[in-house]
């Protein structure tokens, strides 16, 4: 198994990240719409996103997650004047389990300006494991739509295990 995580670079990956974002928000709405969250399984402002990531996601890091040569897995990071933002995460649920999603967690938190704040809805389990297992704890929301939950990470966590 080869799994490489890389800083997207436009416009040659654009094609890329928005098939994998198109894949995160089609996912995402459709199953707020199986819970009665929202009404459209596609709202269209997320287009943009999808047509023109390279200008949708201008000044933030996006990184990609390839595995064996397929491009399977993304994040984008966002430096913020409080510390970094992260959205947009997503592993194709083909390769879940494999390491993808911690190596795209990894690779954001890297370098990245504390705190870190990412919210997930509480219906992803496997996700939510994963980012507590980090070092992220449920913080009071910042977002008022039902289900979702609000996470920080206010430390580098300690890799030491000595």
């Amino acid at each position: 198994m080869s799994l490489v995580v890389r800083t997207a670079v436009f416009p040659r990956d654009a094609v890329p990240v928005g098939e994998l974002v198109g894949a995160y928000l089609g996912q995402t709405e459709a199953e707020k719409v199986e819970r009665g969250l929202a009404d459209e399984a596609f709202p269209a402002r997320y287009a943009r996103e999808i047509d023109d990531p390279a200008a949708s996601f201008m000044g933030r890091r996006v990184l990609v997650a390839t595995l064996d040569g397929t491009d399977v897995g993304l994040v984008v990071a966002s430096t913020t004047p409080g510390g970094t933002d992260i959205s947009r995460f997503w592993t194709d649920p083909l390769v879940r389990g494999r390491g993808v999603g911690s190596a795209l967690l990894s690779s954001a938190l890297d370098g990245a300006a504390r705190p870190v704040r990412l919210s997930v809805w509480d219906w992803r389990g496997p996700a939510l494991r994963m980012y507590l297992a980090a070092g992220f704890e449920v913080v009071p929301s910042w977002d008022d739509r039902p289900r979702l939950l609000c996470l920080e990470l206010r430390s580098v966590p300690n890799r030491d295990h000595r």
